[in-house]
């Protein structure tokens, strides 16, 4: 569980309706129904719009890593690596035969599969590193989904606030009703401000900031795999894997 994320969400609202209450204001003032429907579901139905299905399902996907990011087992995958390395010495490259079985990761597997089929390592570095692009694109398209969340938030907000003024505008005949009409009117551009920086864009940016992590640790994985292709010695392979962690 990423507690920093949980804290920041708290944080960043409290802040706005702290500082509502110490202004005089009063915090029911912020809580209006009609107003968070419109620039939520406004919101979604854009990026709706704008997105593939299966790019809109996967960010779906992704927003869980935002309080729950993917494990990495870094210190763990090198020691993997290196005793990979020393079974291929001891027994050549189809001594690991026997180790694809027992990887749950596809990523590693086909990377095993192409030392056992004995490919070059460009051969297999190339090969490994368009399964890793390719999936960092996708991801990042996902990602990409909150950010546009929170470009059209702020806009829809003010459709909100518009429309509110036009209820307004239909009761001017009794002047009574115009402040308290106004001021809900406005909650909606508050909602859309606030969603879009307090949530939508913190939130892609922070799935990126996963996915880069990710990246990087397949990247290790990469390095690994072809060096053992390359018959490197296990002590300079794990040397060379633990730059991965700094």
């Amino acid at each position: 569980m990423d507690i920093l994320s949980i804290i920041g969400i708290i944080v960043g609202v409290g802040a706005i309706l702290l500082g509502q209450y110490l202004d005089g204001g009063h915090v029911a003032t912020l809580i209006n129904g009609p107003a968070l429907i419109i620039v939520l579901g406004g919101s979604l139905g854009a990026i709706m719009l704008q997105s593939p299905l299966a790019v809109f399902l996967h960010a779906m996907k992704l927003f869980f890593w935002v309080f729950k990011p993917p494990q990495l087992p870094l210190d763990e995958s090198i020691d993997r690596i290196v005793r990979w390395s020393d079974v291929s010495r001891r027994n050549g490259l189809l001594g690991l035969e026997n180790i694809i079985s027992e990887e749950t990761d596809p990523f590693v597997q086909r990377g095993i599969q192409m030392l056992v089929d004995g490919n070059e390592p460009e051969v297999i570095r190339n090969n490994m590193e368009i399964d890793l692009l390719s999936k960092e694109r996708f991801d990042m398209q996902a990602a990409r989904v909150f950010e546009a969340m929170g470009a059209y938030a702020p806009t829809i907000g003010i459709i909100g606030a518009v429309l509110g003024l036009i209820h307004v505008m239909g009761n001017l005949a009794d002047p009574t009703k115009l402040g308290s009409g106004i001021a809900v009117a406005f909650v909606a551009t508050v909602y859309g401000v606030a969603m879009a920086n307090l949530l939508f864009i913190p939130i892609g940016n922070k799935i990126k900031s996963v996915i880069q992590e990710e990246s990087q640790f397949r990247e290790m994985l990469i390095e690994g795999i072809v060096s053992i292709a390359e018959g490197d010695n296990p002590r300079i392979i794990e040397s060379r894997l633990y730059g991965f962690l700094n």
